[in-house]
Order: structure tokens, then C-alpha cells, then sequence
């Protein structure tokens, strides 16, 4: 019992250290738009549309290859592939603070919702949708 409390403690403050990282990370992201007087082009359907195009570059990367082969990727590749997943993360976090949306409440709840979706009774080694489950 003493070890779960523990263990609940130190994954609270993981959590919570997450939470912190995330909004410094959108507070940089702020400061840096408005020091280039961007806010004026942050509307969401332009960051939507810019974490797309972002989408699209890092879905490049594995364009044409193997499954095998994208698990492989050599470190000149990786490195490129990191700075694309940055790109997204980024304009991802941007999206979501100016709609003021909790980009981590949104995701624990989509998480909670999939569990639903998805019962692992039903779904364990399936790539079915829920519909058809």
C-alpha cells in the first residue's frame, strides 16, 4: 500500500511537471508571435491549416517506405523527422491556446473516450474500427 501511494505521488508530479513544461511551452510560443506581431495571422483556421501542411512534411519522411524500414530510420533522417514532429507539436499547442482549449484535459478525455470505444475485450489485436468491433 505504502508502495502504490508512492508510486501514485510520483506519477502526480510527473503530471504535474508535464503540465508546466506544456504551458511554458505555449507561453514562448505567445511571446514569440507577438514579438513579431503574428497574432494577426494565428486565426485558427490558418494554424490548422499550417499544422497540416506540418502533417504533411513529417508524413514525407515515410512515403514509399517499409514498415520495417520507418522503424529504421537512419540519424540524419531522424534528425529531420524530430524537427517536423516539433513543427506539429508546436502549431498544435498554438491551435489549442487561442481556441483556449486544455490540450491535456482534451486529451485525457479522448483517451477516457477511446477506452470506451475501444474495450480491450474487443478490440486486443484488432485494427477494426469501433464500429465494426
Amino acid at each position: 500500500m505504502a508502495q502504490r501511494k508512492h508510486f501514485q505521488g510520483m506519477n502526480a508530479e510527473r503530471e504535474r511537471r508535464d503540465e508546466i513544461a506544456l504551458e511554458r511551452l505555449r507561453d514562448r510560443l505567445r511571446a514569440f508571435a507577438a514579438a513579431r506581431d503574428w497574432n494577426q495571422f494565428h486565426s485558427p483556421k490558418n494554424l490548422a491549416i499550417a499544422l497540416s501542411v506540418e502533417a504533411g512534411e513529417l508524413l514525407e519522411h515515410f512515403q514509399w517506405i517499409s514498415d520495417r524500414d520507418s522503424l529504421t530510420m537512419p540519424p540524419n533522417k531522424l534528425g529531420e523527422i524530430k524537427a517536423e514532429i516539433a513543427d506539429v507539436f508546436l502549431y498544435l499547442i498554438r491551435l489549442a491556446d487561442v481556441l483556449n482549449v486544455d490540450l491535456v484535459q482534451a486529451a485525457e478525455r479522448k483517451i477516457e473516450a477511446n477506452s470506451r470505444k475501444y474495450p480491450v475485450e474487443k478490440s486486443r489485436g484488432s485494427a477494426k474500427k469501433y464500429t465494426e468491433l
